[in-house]
């Protein structure tokens, strides 16, 4: 679960990323559209940033060198299409309400999660942390 091996990792980003998981099932389960944006900005797009920002990441963002457009953009779009997909699962079974303006929402909280994630403070503090606390803020603004 480390990068490096190194045992001290487990207490950042994997406990991050457990504690968001949990807290986000606790409080939003099924029934917030903010719980579907953490999670899915964090797992899917914030996953898939990373995988196609080491393959495909040959230009690095103007104001972060550590980052890549194509893996930014990977996060946004990975983020915004998983949440729209959770909607229409969620709304299938009646815990949440689907349509445009919802969608739009979530293309309001998945860029700015990505834009946040690619600011070089997200280098500093774990990405996991930044994600998810701009996922919750945004979402309990606009949802």
């Amino acid at each position: 679960m480390s990068r490096y091996g190194n045992y001290r990792e487990l207490l950042k980003g994997p406990l991050y990323y457990a504690i968001t998981v949990t807290l986000a099932c606790v409080v939003y389960w099924r029934t917030s559209p903010i719980g579907i944006a953490a999670l899915c900005n964090l797992c899917a797009g914030d996953g898939l940033a990373d995988v196609v920002g080491r393959r495909l990441g040959r230009k690095k963002l103007p104001y972060n060198r550590n980052k890549s457009i194509a893996g930014s953009v990977a996060m946004a779009t990975a983020g915004f299409l998983s949440s729209v997909g959770y909607m229409y699962y969620f709304s299938y079974f009646g815990y949440i309400q689907d349509g445009w303006g919802m969608i739009l929402r979530f293309l309001v909280v998945s860029l700015a999660s990505a834009l946040v994630e690619s600011l070089p403070i997200s280098t500093e503090l774990d990405d996991n942390l930044t994600v998810s606390l701009t996922s919750i803020f945004i979402g309990s603004l606009i949802f």
